[in-house]
């Protein structure tokens, strides 16, 4: 008996129409940190210094986008030296201790001529809601506050911090028809760890 054929993943398959022709207008990612790209529980030792786990399916993707020419941006409320270091190491444009989230991203748009039909938010709770209502794309990971997942236009099915970024991402690199060049293997020459 031979094994059945496998179907490939399909980011796109996830995702309704009208969010697919959302994601191929995007060209500026920006994403909180606390509640995205970590499952939002902050640690800290005895000392006082600050713990967090990322997941490195969500750096792969972040390095992924950058490869294929997206504006890859950290946008966090939170004053984070540990948040420093992530973006640092994904090399992403890091913008840290941000309390007006909305100006920050603005600024990162007109930087790269953009508009915010061409961005992308991913966020979890409130500090984010004012970008998550004027994007081209707002996105809240499963985990989301209710408040935060009914406002915007997508919500992962993933967790935050298990995966969830790596869902937008490898929505948008299918979006932009990416996948064939790093299933090619392309997509991975970066050298850049996640």
């Amino acid at each position: 008996m031979s094994p059945e054929p496998t179907v490939p993943y399909d980011p796109l398959s996830i995702i309704a129409p009208e969010i697919a022709e959302r994601a191929r207008q995007v060209r500026l990612v920006c994403l909180d940190v606390d509640g995205t790209l970590t499952d939002g529980r902050l640690y800290f030792d005895a000392a006082g210094n600050e713990m967090k786990s990322f997941s490195v399916l969500d750096g792969q993707g972040l390095v992924q986008l950058r490869k294929f020419g997206f504006h890859v941006a950290l946008v966090t409320a939170r004053p984070s030296l540990v948040a420093q270091k992530r973006g640092a190491d994904l090399g992403l444009d890091t913008h840290i201790g941000v309390l007006d989230k909305l100006a920050c991203m603005d600024g990162l748009l007109e930087r790269h001529g953009l508009d915010r039909g061409q961005a992308c938010f991913v966020g979890d709770d409130l500090p984010d809601l004012d970008c998550l209502r004027v994007v081209g794309l707002s996105v809240a990971p499963a985990t989301a506050h209710p408040w935060i997942a009914e406002q915007v236009h997508w919500r992962t099915r993933a967790r935050a911090g298990e995966g969830a970024v790596r869902e937008v991402c490898d929505v948008l690199l299918a979006a932009h028809g990416h996948v064939p060049a790093i299933l090619a293997g392309h997509g991975s020459r970066d050298g850049r760890r996640a």
